[in-house]
């Protein structure tokens, strides 16, 4: 009994390819409810949930970002112009972007979890 349900999750983590998203990452246990969540959530909506939670990871780390470098005055590379402040809005997006998609601070991870086990409960079963 135990062997196939093993063996159920890792067939679901098989599934996520970022490690972030597996189903053996929570708190270092495995999420038997994730991993019954995969089951019935078709590849595509796992891979658009995937990308919606990096996505808000990222929007949630470019507030973060901003609010940082929100009081820096233009004393880099390109002074104290009014393209400053273009210059490092786009660069932070694209910090966050990155950092986002290396794995982050965990939200997406969270995220994705609870958008996998929402469709799922969505899903009528026969």
């Amino acid at each position: 009994m135990q062997t196939s349900t093993l063996n159920t999750l890792r067939a679901a983590a098989s599934a996520v390819s970022n490690p972030a998203f597996s189903v053996e990452s929570r708190n270092g246990r495995p999420d038997f409810e994730l991993a019954a969540a995969l089951q019935k959530v078709s590849p595509q909506q796992q891979a658009k949930a995937q990308k919606t939670a990096t996505d808000f990871e990222a929007m949630f780390l470019n507030s973060m970002f901003s609010q940082m470098t929100s009081g820096l005055k233009g004393e880099g590379p390109f002074g104290d112009t009014p393209g400053t402040g273009v210059w490092r809005s786009m660069l932070t997006e694209q910090y966050t972007k990155n950092f986002a998609k290396a794995g982050g601070v965990g939200v997406a991870a969270d995220v994705y979890r609870t958008l996998i086990t929402q469709q799922a409960k969505t899903i009528r079963t026969a």
